[in-house]
């Protein structure tokens, strides 16, 4: 790379950096010296001059101090002058030592050079960027509106970009007037004139202690609260009569959007999220990446960001598996829009069909599957319950069964809370589901090396038949919102970090042997009140709960829980590497008993025979308790 710089203002610059070189020797000995200057200036001077520039004219250009712009001057920018400077005076003194034995250079002359060039340097740098950030002009003049005040959540990096980008603008339209630290480590400190006031769990003693002053909204400056700190963040702003907003996170940030930074409105993944979990990318990478993969029920909120992102990991090939028309011509088209280079093959089919499953394998011969194929909404399964011993028994075994005929590396079962004691025929057959991949997996051997890794999670936010979608409808219609019960608990979490997590469990169980026949949980933190939920989504439209917007209680639906449950009281949990992921220890039969019954149930549903379909249900999950004053109409 050629280091002479191109553009106007940096040659510009470089011009600067020399006449300041040149200045600095001369300055630095009259500082030194005095009124003695003149005896000290022999004829060695004007050489000394000439010398260190010709010294520092290399040294500037290779030490990277034009490939930054002035403007944006910063840490980095004065290391690379630091290391200029130092070099140049290193090279500088024993040069002039073999021309004039430093027989009239005071010892302590480098020294003062060196703070005095570093100031020559470095200070123009710096004020032009207070002069462009016209923070001088912001202070001294009065803007031509009234900013409105506001206060940060969180001291960090991503507050102080946020306050010096409106300490540049004279038309922004906040004035941040206080901050509370979310750690509390930084109380009593300020950034850039803006003092840190006290910690998060102070916040609303110190909106109330504001006075007339009060901040109008409060703004969460880092990415990765947990969403109960959110939701209480909210009550507190809601009480206090402030509105609650965030920053953007990085991801979310488009590359050509100008230097400005947008606050955006708190939604509903705010109010659930949690911390991020770290991830192994690596592990991931090498889990897919140049391999065939299969997904079933791919057009479904699972199974289609399941083939985003496997996608984006650059397997060989990947394969779309749905019975749904519609659903897998539309991640079809998405996936040629974004990774076209990607061979891709979408199969109209379903996993009852035994014979297509076999087809598809034969024809496509992936090496990983994901099966995210399922009758899931609780309601509808209730009322047909033969339909969903079809797909979630009977048509995970047959991809089950196919994936140990042709030996691919792993099976994954998408499985739900619901499976954990029970109460909805959905439910009870995901359970049936996990039962026959454990024990796949604690039976597989020579002949059958496949690994069988079932994943248990629970409310997926946006999927369809979730409550979040159908709040925003019934909001969008002017309510009322309808909650089945005041204490009514569910596990949420984003489609995204669901899958994400999917593929580490997957990844996590093929490479270590420990986790055969265990279930992988996922971490969901703690569980939401749906009922508070509704109450802070109509906040977060600007209304009123019960005011203006009513919640309607309408009763547990036919097989529906007071509150889901991630864990059975007999599956001993174990820790992994890592914290987002969970083990559960195998709860199965022997696999030929699990067999002929799964056979029956499978024949009993086939033949629509309504009550020996139930009792072989029960059979098979003991544990499964349907409601007994659910008055259900089946088909």
């Amino acid at each position: 790379m050629n280091p002479i710089p191109r553009l106007n203002r940096a040659r510009i610059a470089l011009c600067h950096d020399l006449i300041m070189a040149g200045i600095s020797f001369p300055l630095s000995l009259y500082l030194r010296v005095g009124e003695l200057f003149e005896f000290y200036g022999g004829d060695y001077f004007i050489e000394a001059i000439l010398l260190f520039a010709a010294i520092a004219v290399p040294i500037f250009l290779y030490s990277n101090m034009y490939q930054g712009i002035w403007r944006y001057a910063s840490v980095e920018d004065l290391v690379a002058i630091t290391k200029a400077v130092t070099l140049a005076i290193l090279i500088f003194v024993p040069v002039l030592f073999l021309l004039t034995r430093l027989e009239q250079v005071p010892r302590s002359l480098p020294i003062i050079q060196w703070f005095v060039l570093m100031a020559l340097l470095g200070g123009p740098r710096f004020l032009y960027r207070i002069f462009k950030d016209r923070r001088l002009d912001n202070i001294l003049s009065r803007t031509d509106h009234r900013r409105i005040p506001v206060m940060l959540v969180g001291a960090g990096d991503a507050a102080e970009l946020f306050i010096r980008q409106h300490n540049r603008d004279k038309d922004a339209p906040y004035q941040v007037t206080a901050i509370v630290d979310d750690k509390g480590g930084r109380i009593g400190r300020s950034i850039h004139g803006v003092p840190i006031l006290g910690s998060t769990d102070q916040l609303a003693t110190l909106l109330k202690a504001a006075g007339r002053t009060k901040p109008q909204r409060i703004i969460l400056t880092q990415p990765n609260i947990d969403g109960a700190e959110v939701r209480s963040l909210l009550d507190i702003a809601e009480r206090c009569g402030c509105t609650l907003s965030r920053l953007p996170r990085i991801t979310q940030l488009e590359p050509g959007l100008p230097d400005k930074i947008e606050t955006q409105p708190i939604v509903v993944e705010d109010l659930l999220g949690r911390p991020q979990t770290t991830l192994d990318r690596d592990m991931m990478q090498s889990l897919v990446g140049g391999k065939n993969i299969l997904v079933t029920g791919s057009g479904g909120s699972i199974g289609s960001e399941l083939v985003r992102q496997i996608t984006a990991l650059k397997p060989a090939s990947i394969t779309l598996y749905d019975s749904s028309e519609f659903q897998l011509y539309q991640i079809d088209q998405e996936m040629a829009e974004t990774f076209p280079d990607i061979p891709r093959y979408t199969v109209l089919g379903d996993v009852r069909d035994e014979a297509r499953i076999e087809q598809v394998f034969k024809a496509r011969q992936p090496k990983l599957v994901f099966h995210a194929a399922a009758l899931k909404h609780v309601p509808m399964v209730e009322q047909n319950p033969m339909e969903g011993v079809l797909t979630n028994v009977a048509g995970s075994r047959n991809v089950a069964d196919a994936c140990a005929r042709h030996k691919i590396s792993a099976m994954v079962l998408i499985s739900t809370d619901k499976a954990v004691n029970p109460t909805n025929i959905m439910g009870a057959t995901k359970r049936i589901a996990e039962s026959y991949c454990q024990a796949l997996d604690l039976n597989s051997n020579e002949d059958s090396s496949t690994r069988f890794v079932t994943v248990r999670f629970g409310n997926v936010l946006g999927s369809t038949g979730s409550v979040v979608p159908l709040f925003q409808r019934q909001l969008a219609a002017g309510g009322p919102l309808t909650v089945t019960h005041k204490d009514v608990t569910r596990y949420f979490m984003t489609t995204k970090e669901a899958v994400e997590l999917v593929l580490q469990a997957t990844a996590l169980a093929t490479s270590d042997k420990e986790t055969t026949g265990r279930i992988h949980v996922l971490e969901m933190g703690q569980p939401v009140r749906i009922y508070e939920l509704a109450e802070q989504m109509i906040r977060l439209a600007g209304l009123r709960p019960t005011a203006d917007i009513e919640i309607e209680i309408t009763g547990l639906r036919p097989g529906e829980k007071l509150h889901e449950e991630l864990l059975h009281d007999n599956e001993a949990l174990l820790a992994t590497s890592n914290p987002g992921l969970l083990l559960a220890e195998p709860r199965t039969g022997d696999i030929e008993t699990l067999r002929k019954a799964i056979d029956q149930l499978t024949e009993s549903a086939r033949n629509r025979r309504r009550e020996e379909t139930l009792k072989a249900i029960q059979v098979l999950v003991p544990e499964y308790q349907p409601e007994e004053t659910a008055k259900v109409a089946i088909i």
